[in-house]
Protein backbone atom coordinates (compact mmCIF):
# COMPACT_ATOMS: atom_id res chain seq x y z
CA UNK A 1 0.00 0.00 0.00
CA UNK A 2 1.29 3.33 -1.08
CA UNK A 3 0.31 6.72 0.69
CA UNK A 4 -0.63 9.73 -1.19
CA UNK A 5 0.34 12.84 0.82
CA UNK A 6 0.59 16.61 0.09
CA UNK A 7 3.89 17.57 -0.56
CA UNK A 8 5.95 20.47 0.43
CA UNK A 9 5.06 23.29 -2.30
CA UNK A 10 6.72 26.23 -1.53
CA UNK A 11 8.30 27.52 1.32
CA UNK A 12 5.32 29.81 2.47
CA UNK A 13 2.83 27.70 1.77
CA UNK A 14 1.34 25.84 4.72
CA UNK A 15 -2.08 24.30 3.30
CA UNK A 16 -3.61 23.59 0.02
CA UNK A 17 -7.23 22.71 -0.84
CA UNK A 18 -7.81 19.85 -3.32
CA UNK A 19 -9.53 21.45 -6.53
CA UNK A 20 -10.31 18.04 -8.17
CA UNK A 21 -9.96 14.25 -8.17
CA UNK A 22 -8.70 12.63 -11.71
CA UNK A 23 -9.04 9.02 -10.53
CA UNK A 24 -11.51 7.68 -8.46
CA UNK A 25 -11.62 4.72 -5.46
CA UNK A 26 -11.45 1.99 -7.66
CA UNK A 27 -9.30 3.61 -10.76
CA UNK A 28 -6.53 1.65 -11.93
CA UNK A 29 -3.68 3.99 -12.89
CA UNK A 30 -0.03 4.14 -14.20
CA UNK A 31 2.92 5.77 -12.96
CA UNK A 32 2.84 9.74 -13.25
CA UNK A 33 -0.75 10.04 -14.27
CA UNK A 34 -1.86 12.91 -12.87
CA UNK A 35 -4.64 11.56 -10.42
CA UNK A 36 -5.43 14.81 -8.24
CA UNK A 37 -5.20 18.96 -8.97
CA UNK A 38 -4.51 20.95 -5.88
CA UNK A 39 -4.46 24.59 -4.95
CA UNK A 40 -2.56 26.85 -3.13
CA UNK A 41 -3.01 30.75 -3.10
CA UNK A 42 0.04 31.36 -5.28
CA UNK A 43 -0.88 28.13 -8.35
CA UNK A 44 -2.69 25.25 -9.24
CA UNK A 45 -0.66 21.68 -9.87
CA UNK A 46 -1.31 18.12 -10.66
CA UNK A 47 -0.48 15.02 -8.21
CA UNK A 48 0.59 12.10 -10.42
CA UNK A 49 0.91 8.75 -9.37
CA UNK A 50 4.53 7.21 -8.10
CA UNK A 51 3.58 3.93 -9.36
CA UNK A 52 1.59 1.65 -11.47
CA UNK A 53 -1.96 0.47 -9.52
CA UNK A 54 -5.27 1.07 -7.95
CA UNK A 55 -6.29 3.61 -6.11
CA UNK A 56 -8.13 2.10 -3.10
CA UNK A 57 -8.93 4.82 -0.86
CA UNK A 58 -9.72 8.55 -1.54
CA UNK A 59 -9.43 10.37 2.11
CA UNK A 60 -9.98 13.90 1.52
CA UNK A 61 -12.67 15.07 -0.70
CA UNK A 62 -12.83 17.98 -3.25
CA UNK A 63 -12.64 21.11 -2.17
CA UNK A 64 -11.51 20.70 1.19
CA UNK A 65 -8.30 22.56 2.80
CA UNK A 66 -5.34 20.47 4.24
CA UNK A 67 -2.42 20.86 5.74
CA UNK A 68 1.04 19.99 3.62
CA UNK A 69 2.17 16.05 4.70
CA UNK A 70 -1.51 15.58 5.40
CA UNK A 71 -2.43 11.69 3.85
CA UNK A 72 -5.14 12.08 1.02
CA UNK A 73 -5.19 8.96 -0.62
CA UNK A 74 -3.94 5.49 -0.77
CA UNK A 75 -2.72 3.22 -3.63
CA UNK A 76 -2.70 -0.67 -3.76
CA UNK A 77 -0.85 -2.95 -6.20
CA UNK A 78 -2.48 -3.34 -9.63
CA UNK A 79 -1.88 -6.84 -9.93
CA UNK A 80 -1.50 -10.10 -8.07
CA UNK A 81 2.24 -10.55 -9.29
CA UNK A 82 3.27 -6.77 -8.67
CA UNK A 83 2.71 -7.16 -5.27
CA UNK A 84 4.22 -10.38 -4.99
CA UNK A 85 7.42 -8.44 -6.45
CA UNK A 86 7.07 -6.14 -4.55
CA UNK A 87 6.77 -8.46 -1.01
CA UNK A 88 9.80 -10.25 -2.03
CA UNK A 89 12.15 -7.64 -2.85
CA UNK A 90 10.68 -5.95 0.96
CA UNK A 91 11.83 -9.85 2.15
CA UNK A 92 15.28 -10.14 0.79
CA UNK A 93 15.83 -6.51 1.83
CA UNK A 94 14.64 -7.59 5.44
CA UNK A 95 17.14 -10.74 5.42
CA UNK A 96 19.87 -9.02 4.12
CA UNK A 97 19.68 -6.50 6.79
CA UNK A 98 19.47 -9.04 9.27
CA UNK A 99 22.48 -11.19 7.79
CA UNK A 100 24.87 -7.44 7.84
CA UNK A 101 23.50 -6.26 11.26
CA UNK A 102 24.69 -6.91 14.49
CA UNK A 103 21.87 -8.95 16.33
CA UNK A 104 20.65 -6.15 18.55
CA UNK A 105 20.28 -3.66 15.25
CA UNK A 106 16.34 -4.33 15.50
CA UNK A 107 14.12 -1.67 14.15
CA UNK A 108 12.79 0.32 17.17
CA UNK A 109 9.64 1.51 15.00
CA UNK A 110 7.86 2.63 12.01
CA UNK A 111 9.78 4.90 9.37
CA UNK A 112 8.83 6.87 6.70
CA UNK A 113 9.90 8.21 3.30
CA UNK A 114 11.21 11.26 2.26
CA UNK A 115 9.85 12.69 -0.84
CA UNK A 116 10.81 15.02 -3.83
CA UNK A 117 8.40 18.11 -3.51
CA UNK A 118 5.99 19.51 -6.46
CA UNK A 119 8.70 22.37 -6.72
CA UNK A 120 6.89 23.91 -9.51
CA UNK A 121 4.68 23.99 -12.34
CA UNK A 122 7.14 23.54 -14.67
CA UNK A 123 9.91 21.38 -13.14
CA UNK A 124 9.88 17.97 -13.17
CA UNK A 125 13.19 17.10 -11.79
CA UNK A 126 15.88 18.15 -9.31
CA UNK A 127 19.40 17.40 -8.33
CA UNK A 128 20.29 16.45 -5.16
CA UNK A 129 22.86 19.35 -4.49
CA UNK A 130 24.46 18.18 -0.82
CA UNK A 131 23.20 16.01 2.28
CA UNK A 132 23.12 18.15 5.32
CA UNK A 133 22.45 15.07 7.37
CA UNK A 134 24.14 11.47 7.25
CA UNK A 135 22.62 8.24 7.77
CA UNK A 136 22.66 7.37 11.79
CA UNK A 137 22.12 11.40 12.27
CA UNK A 138 18.77 12.51 14.61
CA UNK A 139 16.83 15.15 13.16
CA UNK A 140 13.98 17.28 14.57
CA UNK A 141 11.34 18.26 13.00
CA UNK A 142 11.43 20.79 10.66
CA UNK A 143 15.28 20.78 10.40
CA UNK A 144 16.95 20.86 6.89
CA UNK A 145 18.42 17.48 5.92
CA UNK A 146 18.68 18.10 2.16
CA UNK A 147 19.25 20.64 -0.60
CA UNK A 148 17.46 20.29 -3.60
CA UNK A 149 18.73 22.05 -6.79
CA UNK A 150 16.23 23.08 -9.75
CA UNK A 151 16.67 24.96 -13.63
CA UNK A 152 15.46 27.82 -11.44
CA UNK A 153 16.40 27.79 -7.60
CA UNK A 154 17.83 25.98 -4.89
CA UNK A 155 15.52 25.30 -1.72
CA UNK A 156 16.21 23.21 1.45
CA UNK A 157 14.39 19.73 2.55
CA UNK A 158 13.23 20.05 6.12
CA UNK A 159 12.28 16.78 8.24
CA UNK A 160 8.53 15.90 8.37
CA UNK A 161 9.07 14.65 11.92
CA UNK A 162 11.59 14.18 14.80
CA UNK A 163 13.46 10.81 14.08
CA UNK A 164 16.55 9.41 12.82
CA UNK A 165 17.86 9.49 9.16
CA UNK A 166 18.12 5.70 8.75
CA UNK A 167 18.50 5.46 4.69
CA UNK A 168 19.89 7.95 1.93
CA UNK A 169 18.65 6.45 -1.70
CA UNK A 170 19.88 8.84 -3.50
CA UNK A 171 23.82 10.97 -3.83
CA UNK A 172 24.79 13.78 -4.00
CA UNK A 173 24.76 15.48 -7.66
CA UNK A 174 22.30 12.65 -9.18
CA UNK A 175 19.21 13.95 -10.47
CA UNK A 176 15.78 13.20 -8.82
CA UNK A 177 12.21 13.06 -10.76
CA UNK A 178 9.05 14.49 -8.68
CA UNK A 179 7.44 11.85 -6.10
CA UNK A 180 10.82 9.81 -5.89
CA UNK A 181 11.90 9.23 -2.51
CA UNK A 182 15.20 10.35 -1.44
CA UNK A 183 15.83 9.41 2.29
CA UNK A 184 13.99 7.49 4.92
CA UNK A 185 13.37 8.77 8.23
CA UNK A 186 13.06 6.25 10.97
CA UNK A 187 12.05 7.18 14.58
CA UNK A 188 13.80 7.96 17.70
CA UNK A 189 16.13 5.38 18.19
CA UNK A 190 19.80 4.75 20.16
CA UNK A 191 22.66 5.16 18.33
CA UNK A 192 23.54 1.31 18.85
CA UNK A 193 20.50 0.60 17.39
CA UNK A 194 21.45 2.04 13.25
CA UNK A 195 22.00 0.20 10.49
CA UNK A 196 24.50 0.65 8.17
CA UNK A 197 25.49 3.39 5.51
CA UNK A 198 23.12 2.74 3.00
CA UNK A 199 24.49 2.95 -0.34
CA UNK A 200 22.99 5.97 -3.41
CA UNK A 201 20.02 4.27 -5.43
CA UNK A 202 20.90 4.83 -9.39
CA UNK A 203 17.33 4.50 -11.40
CA UNK A 204 19.49 3.76 -14.81
CA UNK A 205 23.12 4.61 -16.34
CA UNK A 206 22.12 7.84 -16.96
CA UNK A 207 21.76 9.03 -13.16
CA UNK A 208 19.09 8.39 -11.19
CA UNK A 209 16.07 9.00 -13.06
CA UNK A 210 14.33 5.52 -12.02
CA UNK A 211 10.86 4.33 -14.52
CA UNK A 212 11.10 7.70 -16.63
CA UNK A 213 14.18 6.83 -19.05
CA UNK A 214 12.39 4.14 -20.54
CA UNK A 215 9.38 6.50 -21.42
CA UNK A 216 9.38 6.14 -25.19
CA UNK A 217 6.71 6.72 -28.09
CA UNK A 218 6.75 5.05 -31.58
CA UNK A 219 8.16 8.23 -32.92
CA UNK A 220 10.62 8.75 -29.92
CA UNK A 221 15.04 7.57 -30.96
CA UNK A 222 15.72 4.78 -28.62
CA UNK A 223 18.32 6.61 -27.45
CA UNK A 224 16.31 9.82 -26.39
CA UNK A 225 14.67 10.53 -22.77
CA UNK A 226 11.24 12.17 -22.66
CA UNK A 227 10.55 13.34 -18.87
CA UNK A 228 6.93 12.43 -18.18
CA UNK A 229 5.45 16.30 -18.26
CA UNK A 230 7.55 16.61 -21.44
CA UNK A 231 5.77 13.06 -23.22
CA UNK A 232 2.43 14.76 -21.95
CA UNK A 233 3.07 17.58 -23.93
CA UNK A 234 4.48 15.86 -27.06
CA UNK A 235 1.75 13.21 -27.24
CA UNK A 236 -1.57 15.55 -26.94
CA UNK A 237 0.15 17.94 -29.32
CA UNK A 238 1.42 15.08 -31.97
CA UNK A 239 4.80 15.93 -31.70
CA UNK A 240 8.37 14.53 -32.87
CA UNK A 241 10.25 14.01 -30.31
CA UNK A 242 13.14 13.83 -33.07
CA UNK A 243 12.66 17.42 -33.76
CA UNK A 244 12.99 18.43 -30.20
CA UNK A 245 16.56 19.13 -28.73
CA UNK A 246 16.75 18.12 -24.78
CA UNK A 247 18.14 20.74 -22.47
CA UNK A 248 18.22 18.17 -19.66
CA UNK A 249 21.23 16.27 -18.73
CA UNK A 250 22.25 13.58 -21.29
CA UNK A 251 20.04 15.39 -23.60
CA UNK A 252 16.93 14.80 -21.81
CA UNK A 253 13.88 16.41 -22.99
CA UNK A 254 12.88 18.75 -20.70
CA UNK A 255 8.62 19.75 -20.14
CA UNK A 256 10.25 23.42 -21.08
CA UNK A 257 11.50 22.19 -24.41
CA UNK A 258 8.66 20.27 -25.46
CA UNK A 259 6.55 23.86 -25.00
CA UNK A 260 8.81 25.89 -26.55
CA UNK A 261 8.48 23.18 -29.30
CA UNK A 262 5.28 23.67 -29.29
CA UNK A 263 4.72 27.11 -28.98
CA UNK A 264 7.12 27.95 -32.03
CA UNK A 265 5.94 24.82 -34.60
CA UNK A 266 9.58 23.22 -35.05
CA UNK A 267 8.71 20.16 -33.82
CA UNK A 268 5.53 19.38 -36.01
CA UNK A 269 5.15 16.28 -38.03
CA UNK A 270 5.45 16.53 -41.52
CA UNK A 271 3.08 14.72 -43.52
CA UNK A 272 4.52 11.93 -45.92
CA UNK A 273 4.10 12.25 -48.96
CA UNK A 274 1.64 10.00 -50.76
CA UNK A 275 3.66 8.57 -53.61
CA UNK A 276 6.86 7.48 -51.61
CA UNK A 277 7.59 7.38 -48.29
CA UNK A 278 10.06 10.48 -47.19
CA UNK A 279 13.65 9.28 -47.70
CA UNK A 280 15.27 8.88 -44.45
CA UNK A 281 18.37 11.19 -45.55
CA UNK A 282 15.37 14.12 -45.67
CA UNK A 283 13.68 13.39 -42.28
CA UNK A 284 14.81 15.68 -39.18
CA UNK A 285 17.94 14.07 -37.56
CA UNK A 286 17.12 12.73 -33.86
CA UNK A 287 18.34 14.07 -30.85
CA UNK A 288 22.70 13.90 -31.23
CA UNK A 289 24.14 11.89 -28.37
CA UNK A 290 26.19 13.76 -26.42
CA UNK A 291 30.03 13.05 -27.39
CA UNK A 292 32.37 11.50 -24.50
CA UNK A 293 33.85 13.45 -22.33
CA UNK A 294 37.24 14.48 -23.32
CA UNK A 295 40.36 13.32 -21.15
CA UNK A 296 41.38 16.41 -18.84
CA UNK A 297 44.74 17.35 -18.26
CA UNK A 298 47.01 17.43 -15.06
CA UNK A 299 46.25 21.09 -14.25
CA UNK A 300 42.61 21.14 -15.31
CA UNK A 301 39.53 20.06 -13.40
CA UNK A 302 36.14 18.98 -14.12
CA UNK A 303 33.25 19.80 -12.06
CA UNK A 304 29.55 18.87 -13.12
CA UNK A 305 27.52 22.55 -14.14
CA UNK A 306 24.51 22.91 -11.66
CA UNK A 307 21.21 22.97 -12.52
CA UNK A 308 20.80 26.49 -12.31
CA UNK A 309 24.24 27.27 -14.12
CA UNK A 310 23.05 24.99 -17.43
CA UNK A 311 19.70 26.81 -17.32
CA UNK A 312 21.52 30.51 -17.23
CA UNK A 313 23.34 28.73 -20.68
CA UNK A 314 20.35 28.18 -22.18
CA UNK A 315 17.88 30.83 -21.44
CA UNK A 316 20.65 32.96 -22.30
CA UNK A 317 21.01 31.26 -25.89
CA UNK A 318 17.28 30.94 -26.12
CA UNK A 319 16.99 35.10 -26.06
CA UNK A 320 19.89 35.20 -28.89
CA UNK A 321 18.13 32.77 -30.54
CA UNK A 322 14.25 34.44 -30.48
CA UNK A 323 14.65 37.96 -29.63
CA UNK A 324 15.76 40.35 -32.51
CA UNK A 325 17.70 41.95 -30.07
CA UNK A 326 19.62 45.13 -30.35
CA UNK A 327 20.58 47.63 -27.92
CA UNK A 328 20.73 51.55 -27.75
CA UNK A 329 23.24 53.43 -25.79
CA UNK A 330 23.39 56.90 -23.70
CA UNK A 331 25.24 58.76 -20.94
CA UNK A 332 24.10 60.24 -17.72
CA UNK A 333 25.13 62.95 -15.94
CA UNK A 334 25.31 61.69 -11.94
CA UNK A 335 26.46 64.77 -10.32
CA UNK A 336 22.64 65.66 -8.90
CA UNK A 337 22.12 62.48 -7.78
CA UNK A 338 25.28 61.96 -5.89
CA UNK A 339 24.64 65.35 -4.71
CA UNK A 340 21.47 64.01 -3.11
CA UNK A 341 23.03 61.07 -1.94
CA UNK A 342 25.94 62.83 0.29
CA UNK A 343 23.40 65.84 1.19
CA UNK A 344 20.30 63.27 2.82
CA UNK A 345 22.06 59.93 3.44
CA UNK A 346 22.33 60.38 7.19
CA UNK A 347 18.65 61.17 7.63
CA UNK A 348 17.55 58.30 5.36
CA UNK A 349 19.13 55.64 6.64
CA UNK A 350 18.34 57.15 10.11
CA UNK A 351 14.39 56.94 9.40
CA UNK A 352 14.44 53.91 6.97
CA UNK A 353 17.11 52.17 8.34
CA UNK A 354 18.88 51.77 4.62
CA UNK A 355 21.35 53.20 3.00
CA UNK A 356 20.11 55.46 -0.14
CA UNK A 357 21.44 53.92 -3.09
CA UNK A 358 21.61 54.64 -6.72
CA UNK A 359 19.46 51.60 -7.46
CA UNK A 360 16.03 53.09 -6.10
CA UNK A 361 16.53 56.37 -8.01
CA UNK A 362 17.07 54.23 -11.44
CA UNK A 363 13.83 51.91 -10.52
CA UNK A 364 11.84 54.84 -10.36
CA UNK A 365 13.53 56.44 -13.72
CA UNK A 366 12.64 52.88 -15.37
CA UNK A 367 9.08 53.05 -14.14
CA UNK A 368 8.96 56.28 -15.34
CA UNK A 369 10.03 55.73 -18.46
CA UNK A 370 8.02 52.55 -19.11
CA UNK A 371 4.64 54.38 -18.56
CA UNK A 372 5.73 56.47 -21.34
CA UNK A 373 6.69 53.52 -23.95
CA UNK A 374 4.35 50.55 -22.84
CA UNK A 375 6.66 48.39 -25.36
CA UNK A 376 9.11 48.00 -23.18
CA UNK A 377 6.92 46.88 -21.03
CA UNK A 378 5.16 44.38 -23.03
CA UNK A 379 5.69 40.76 -23.80
CA UNK A 380 4.93 39.08 -27.41
CA UNK A 381 2.95 35.80 -27.18
CA UNK A 382 2.66 33.99 -30.51
CA UNK A 383 0.81 36.55 -32.55
CA UNK A 384 -0.15 38.51 -29.68
CA UNK A 385 1.45 41.41 -27.78
CA UNK A 386 0.89 41.27 -23.63
CA UNK A 387 0.70 44.90 -22.64
CA UNK A 388 1.26 44.47 -18.43
CA UNK A 389 -0.29 47.91 -16.35
CA UNK A 390 1.89 47.03 -13.64
CA UNK A 391 6.11 47.39 -12.64
CA UNK A 392 7.37 44.43 -11.30
CA UNK A 393 11.16 45.09 -11.59
CA UNK A 394 13.77 42.25 -11.86
CA UNK A 395 16.81 43.22 -10.00
CA UNK A 396 20.43 41.09 -11.19
CA UNK A 397 21.99 39.55 -8.37
CA UNK A 398 25.56 37.55 -9.10
CA UNK A 399 25.98 34.99 -6.44
CA UNK A 400 28.58 32.53 -5.71
CA UNK A 401 26.25 29.94 -7.98
CA UNK A 402 25.66 32.38 -10.67
CA UNK A 403 23.10 34.72 -12.07
CA UNK A 404 19.51 34.96 -10.03
CA UNK A 405 17.06 37.93 -11.16
CA UNK A 406 14.31 38.03 -8.45
CA UNK A 407 11.40 40.60 -8.48
CA UNK A 408 10.48 43.56 -6.60
CA UNK A 409 7.12 43.64 -7.00
CA UNK A 410 4.66 47.04 -7.52
CA UNK A 411 7.81 49.14 -8.15
CA UNK A 412 5.47 52.05 -8.79
CA UNK A 413 3.88 52.63 -5.49
CA UNK A 414 7.09 52.08 -3.63
CA UNK A 415 8.97 55.13 -2.23
CA UNK A 416 12.41 54.96 -2.51
CA UNK A 417 12.96 53.60 0.76
CA UNK A 418 10.64 50.95 0.04
CA UNK A 419 12.76 50.00 -3.32
CA UNK A 420 15.93 49.53 -1.44
CA UNK A 421 14.46 47.74 1.16
CA UNK A 422 13.03 45.96 -1.05
CA UNK A 423 16.21 44.86 -3.13
CA UNK A 424 18.39 44.83 0.16
CA UNK A 425 15.57 41.64 1.19
CA UNK A 426 15.97 40.18 -2.27
CA UNK A 427 19.75 40.53 -2.04
CA UNK A 428 20.25 38.61 0.80
CA UNK A 429 18.09 36.03 0.09
CA UNK A 430 20.03 35.61 -3.47
CA UNK A 431 23.50 35.24 -1.58
CA UNK A 432 21.77 33.01 1.34
CA UNK A 433 20.10 30.56 -1.03
CA UNK A 434 16.60 31.17 0.23
CA UNK A 435 15.04 32.77 -2.61
CA UNK A 436 11.55 31.13 -3.29
CA UNK A 437 9.92 30.32 -6.77
CA UNK A 438 7.85 33.07 -6.34
CA UNK A 439 10.63 35.40 -5.69
CA UNK A 440 11.80 34.88 -9.24
CA UNK A 441 8.76 34.71 -11.31
CA UNK A 442 6.68 37.35 -13.18
CA UNK A 443 8.94 39.97 -13.37
CA UNK A 444 8.26 43.05 -16.42
CA UNK A 445 11.58 44.57 -17.09
CA UNK A 446 15.17 44.26 -15.96
CA UNK A 447 17.71 46.59 -14.21
CA UNK A 448 21.94 44.76 -13.88
CA UNK A 449 24.06 47.17 -12.57
CA UNK A 450 27.66 45.61 -13.50
CA UNK A 451 28.88 48.68 -12.22
CA UNK A 452 29.44 47.31 -9.09
CA UNK A 453 32.20 45.01 -10.92
CA UNK A 454 33.79 47.61 -12.56
CA UNK A 455 31.90 47.64 -16.18
CA UNK A 456 32.36 50.88 -18.24
CA UNK A 457 30.18 49.67 -20.99
CA UNK A 458 28.48 46.40 -21.57
CA UNK A 459 25.46 45.51 -24.09
CA UNK A 460 23.05 42.96 -21.48
CA UNK A 461 21.20 40.13 -22.82
CA UNK A 462 17.45 39.51 -22.82
CA UNK A 463 15.91 38.03 -19.65
CA UNK A 464 12.78 36.48 -21.60
CA UNK A 465 9.95 36.78 -22.09
CA UNK A 466 10.63 40.62 -20.62
CA UNK A 467 11.26 43.13 -23.94
CA UNK A 468 14.09 45.47 -22.44
CA UNK A 469 16.90 45.39 -19.77
CA UNK A 470 18.87 48.42 -18.85
CA UNK A 471 22.33 47.83 -18.09
CA UNK A 472 24.28 50.48 -15.37
CA UNK A 473 27.88 51.01 -15.52
CA UNK A 474 30.60 51.90 -13.00
CA UNK A 475 30.53 56.25 -12.37
CA UNK A 476 34.02 57.67 -13.96
CA UNK A 477 34.83 61.18 -13.95
CA UNK A 478 35.25 62.44 -17.63
CA UNK A 479 35.55 65.97 -19.54
CA UNK A 480 32.29 67.00 -20.98
CA UNK A 481 30.38 70.10 -22.39
CA UNK A 482 28.76 71.97 -20.66
CA UNK A 483 27.00 75.74 -21.50
CA UNK A 484 29.80 75.62 -23.87
CA UNK A 485 32.91 74.85 -20.77
CA UNK A 486 34.24 71.54 -20.64
CA UNK A 487 33.88 70.46 -17.14
CA UNK A 488 34.84 67.00 -15.10
CA UNK A 489 31.28 65.35 -14.27
CA UNK A 490 30.68 61.63 -12.94
CA UNK A 491 29.40 60.33 -15.98
CA UNK A 492 28.06 56.83 -16.38
CA UNK A 493 27.36 54.49 -19.38
CA UNK A 494 23.81 53.61 -19.89
CA UNK A 495 22.68 50.22 -22.16
CA UNK A 496 19.08 49.57 -22.82
CA UNK A 497 18.60 46.30 -24.87
CA UNK A 498 15.55 45.67 -26.42
CA UNK A 499 13.53 43.46 -28.35
CA UNK A 500 13.06 44.59 -31.85
CA UNK A 501 10.41 42.51 -33.11
CA UNK A 502 7.87 44.34 -30.32
CA UNK A 503 9.84 47.43 -29.17
CA UNK A 504 11.04 50.17 -32.59
CA UNK A 505 14.23 52.19 -32.73
CA UNK A 506 12.40 55.70 -31.93
CA UNK A 507 11.15 53.88 -28.78
CA UNK A 508 13.76 52.48 -27.27
CA UNK A 509 16.04 55.77 -28.02
CA UNK A 510 13.09 57.58 -26.01
CA UNK A 511 13.03 55.12 -23.33
CA UNK A 512 16.67 55.65 -22.35
CA UNK A 513 16.49 59.15 -22.73
CA UNK A 514 13.79 59.91 -20.15
CA UNK A 515 15.89 57.45 -17.72
CA UNK A 516 18.61 59.87 -18.39
CA UNK A 517 16.31 62.89 -17.70
CA UNK A 518 15.21 61.57 -14.63
CA UNK A 519 18.57 60.75 -13.62
CA UNK A 520 20.36 64.34 -14.28
CA UNK A 521 17.03 66.27 -13.05
CA UNK A 522 15.86 64.00 -9.81
CA UNK A 523 13.23 66.37 -9.03
CA UNK A 524 11.40 65.47 -12.65
CA UNK A 525 11.06 61.93 -10.12
CA UNK A 526 8.56 63.99 -7.77
CA UNK A 527 6.74 66.03 -9.92
CA UNK A 528 5.83 62.73 -12.44
CA UNK A 529 6.83 64.49 -15.47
Amino acid sequence: MTDIVIPNVGESVSEVTIASWMAQAGDTVKKDDPIVEIETDKASQELVAPEDGVLSEILVAEGETVAVGTLIAKMGEGSGKAAAKKEAVKGDAEVKAQTEAPASNKSSGSSIDINVPNVGESVSEVTVASWMKQVGDAVEKDEAIVELETDKAAQELVAPRSGVLTEILVAEGDIATIGQTLARLGESQSTGDLPGPATAAKGDEGGGLAGVSGTNFDDVPNDARVMPAAAKIIRENDLDASKITGSGKDGRILKADAAQALSDGSAKKSAAPAAAPTPPSVSAPAPVAPSAPRETGEREERVRMSRLRQTIARRLKDAQNTAAMLTTYNEADMSEIMAIRSKYKEVFLKKHGVKLGFMSFFVKACVQALKEVPTVNAEIDGTDIIYKNFYDISIAVGTDKGLVVPVLRDADVLSLGGIEKGIGELGAKARDGNLSMDDMRGGTFTISNGGVYGSLMSSPILNPPQSGILGMHTIQKRPVVVNDEMVIRPMMYLALSYDHRIVDGKEAVTFLVRVKECLEDPERLLLDL
